[in-house]
């Protein structure tokens, strides 16, 4: 397949442009003009400089953009108007380019035969794939639109799961770098000259402030040693995340961690709890809910228990007694569960618990700020306070000094 640059117009009249990879310019026409493309021109891209030009035109599709284009899919379909005919519908409405390009590409093979599982699953960097397992469960059951109702309904939840977690870390965040920034300024600009001052005056220097004067020295001879560490730290974590061991003891450091575990601890039992809830209503049974989960949730210690709950579960073992034995699984969860298995209301159990594990994320994203305060206050007012007595130490020898003079 070669990669081929090409601009051509729409059939709303809009002038776009991209890159498509065919095996011949000809091919490439004809496909472009199964999409509805009136072509103007094309050229063959060749190597970095067409990957590079590639990466440029492309937009980046958001969370929200495949929500409303599976609530819309959903409501269509339910209408009983073709997918053909509510994809081109939906392209046409639009105005992301490269799902735009890419919608007219799945309707293009499902025009040709493909299920719509199967054309969405080429674009598994573009649909999530919870996105693509539900829609096929929902062809082979007769729920199709039924399915794409459930994707948009659990792709809202996880957008409102991610927008807690901004909330929660973005005052830290903001509190750290803002402190240390003025930290770093104090090292680099002020004490220097204060300092220089109190030299030139001949004021013999405390410990305190010749300890302040090293740090400043440091600080303004080694600054760029910062970044490089900091990028050092974030490669040295990515070699980590590669070897299997190393990465379970970071996952695990995660869930120890004070404050950070408030938040990562709740966000990983929110995604359990409602990827269960949605695949359970999908109709799936739960050792494959399970094995499911196992291989999407990013957190090596919740999947290393997913995996052995469902090995036991396969050997005749309750749910909920498999999932006792786990400790990484709260209580809660454990004796709701119960009641589902013994009720028969599992998806009503997992529902229940997705909300309340939302609503506390969301409860810790309020209140995290408040937790943080305390602890940033009082790292700026230790390292302030120190600052301020290194300055005055040697100012109160110096109108000593004076005084005795006199």
């Amino acid at each position: 397949m070669t990669p081929f640059l090409y601009r051509a117009v729409d059939a709303a009249g809009k002038q776009v442009s991209g890159q498509i990879e065919a095996d011949s310019a000809e091919a490439a026409g004809d496909e472009l003009a199964g999409r509805g493309y009136y072509l103007l021109s094309i050229s063959p891209g060749t190597g970095l400089l067409s990957r590079v030009k590639k990466q440029l035109q492309k937009q980046r599709v958001r969370r929200i953009e495949i929500i409303e284009l599976a609530s819309n899919l959903s409501v269509m379909v339910g209408a009983g108007i073709p997918i053909t005919m509510a994809l081109g519908d939906i392209i046409a409405s639009v105005t992301n380019s490269t799902l735009q390009t890419t919608l007219a590409a799945v309707k293009q093979e499902i025009e040709q035969g493909s299920t719509f599982s199967d054309a969405i699953e080429r674009y598994s960097t573009l649909f999530p794939d919870i996105f693509i397992r539900l829609v096929r469960v929902g062809e082979e059951t007769g729920r199709f639109e039924k399915s794409l109702a459930d994707v948009a309904e659990h792709l809202q939840r996880m957008e409102d799961l991610a927008s807690a977690i901004k909330r929660a870390l973005i005052y830290p965040a903001f509190a750290i770098v803002s402190t240390f920034g003025a930290l770093i300024f104090w090292l680099v600009y002020v004490l220097p000259k204060i300092i220089g001052t109190l030299k030139g005056m001949g004021v013999k220097l405390p410990l305190l402030t010749r300890l302040l004067m090293g740090a400043s020295d440091l600080t303004q001879r080694f600054w760029y040693l910062a970044p490089i560490i900091l990028v050092l730290i974030l490669v040295l974590l990515k070699l980590l995340k590669r070897h299997e061991p190393s990465r379970y003891q970071l996952d695990r450091l995660k869930l120890k961690l004070p404050i950070y575990s408030l938040v990562e601890y709740n966000r990983l039992l929110a995604l359990l709890t409602e990827q269960l809830r949605i695949l359970i209503v999908a109709g799936l049974t739960f050792d494959r809910t399970l094995g499911i989960i196992a291989q999407v949730i990013r957190n090596r210690v919740f999947q290393r228990a997913l995996e052995t709950v469902r090995e036991e579960i396969t050997y005749g073992s309750g749910i909920a007694e498999a999932l006792r034995k786990h400790p990484v699984f709260p209580l809660l969860l454990v004796r709701l569960v119960a009641i589902g298995e013994t009720s028969g209301s599992l998806d009503s159990q997992f529902e229940f618990l997705a909300t309340h594990y939302l609503k506390k994320l969301d409860d810790i994203s309020e209140k995290l700020g408040k937790i943080i305060e305390p602890l940033v206050i009082g790292f700026i007012g230790i390292m302030f306070a120190l600052i301020i007595m290194g300055l005055l130490f040697p100012v109160y020898d110096l109108i000593s000094a004076v005084g005795k003079g006199r």
